[in-house]
């Protein structure tokens, strides 16, 4: 038995069937986590998701925010972005099952030693809050709020978590920070702008992980999002968007268990798309 993280594949189905078939995964026997972002910008987000979803109880899956926008872009509450490739779900004759399937995902998982987002945690929550604010968001999404929740997802405000916010604002924050956090000031406020890597923080902000006191000091955490971050390997941390539909690498950490060191795998991605397009 194996349990391996992966990180943010996009659409580049041939990638993933080329990195399971490396690290010879096997259903029946072994464990995958997706960090999120399985959809949008390479070329086959359909294959992604169907392949994924095959996998049934050996797969467990986080949301990024390129699977959020598929699914404000298919109930008509967001336009594509020129560089979106959607269009295999939007147009799929299992269109509804992929998205179904999609909106029942996790926002953060806690599992095999570690805990797992997609983007950040922001330094006032600990590991138990985490769970608590992603397993509010789930319930929101799963449920007959759905679309409300969406049509209100945009925006970068508030931009500093308060125990007191609550509706639109509260689940503003919470996805924010677990889909597209990198850089926040010590107090938590969050810049959803910059997307260069660590030394391109805004003044007076830091990496999310580099906060001073932040309350998960010390638990380990995987996360993706971050391409221009690559992969950042910690005893407390682990970075694993590698930039596959850049032209970088889809990559597979292999946990370590009894008698076997932990591995990275990663296998070559054809370019989907240009950094800055």
């Amino acid at each position: 038995m194996a349990t391996f993280l992966i990180g943010d594949v996009q659409g580049c189905d041939p990638a993933l069937a080329r990195l399971l078939q490396e690290i010879g995964f096997s259903p029946s026997r072994d464990t995958l986590y997706l960090l999120g972002d399985l959809v949008n910008r390479g070329p086959d987000s359909a294959g992604v998701l169907r392949r994924v979803m095959a996998l049934q109880g050996s797969a467990h899956c986080l949301l990024g925010n390129h699977d959020l926008s598929l699914l404000a872009v298919a109930h008509g509450l967001r336009a594509p972005h020129r560089n979106d490739t959607m269009d295999g779900v939007l147009r799929a004759p299992d269109r509804e099952a992929m998205l179904d399937w999609l909106r029942h995902q996790r926002m953060a998982i806690r599992a095999g030693g570690w805990l797992m987002v997609h983007g950040g945690v922001l330094p006032q929550w600990d590991e138990g809050q985490v769970l608590r604010l992603a397993g509010e968001l789930e319930a929101v999404l799963r449920g007959p709020g759905l679309v409300d929740f969406l049509s209100a997802m945009y925006g970068n405000e508030p931009a500093r978590w308060d125990d007191s916010l609550q509706g639109a604002d509260r689940m503003r924050v919470i996805v924010n920070a677990l889909t597209r956090l990198r850089f926040c000031t010590p107090d938590g406020r969050m810049d959803l702008k910059a997307s260069g890597g660590p030394g391109d923080a805004p003044p007076g902000y830091l990496p999310w992980f580099e906060v001073p006191g932040r309350r998960t000091a010390g638990v380990p955490i995987a996360f993706g999002h971050w391409s221009t971050l690559g992969y950042l390997q910690r005893p407390d941390l682990l970075s694993l968007d590698t930039g596959c539909v850049w032209g970088g690498c889809l990559s597979a950490l292999r946990l370590a268990e009894a008698g076997v060191d932990q591995e990275l795998i990663q296998v070559k991605c054809e370019q989907a798309q240009r950094p800055g397009e």
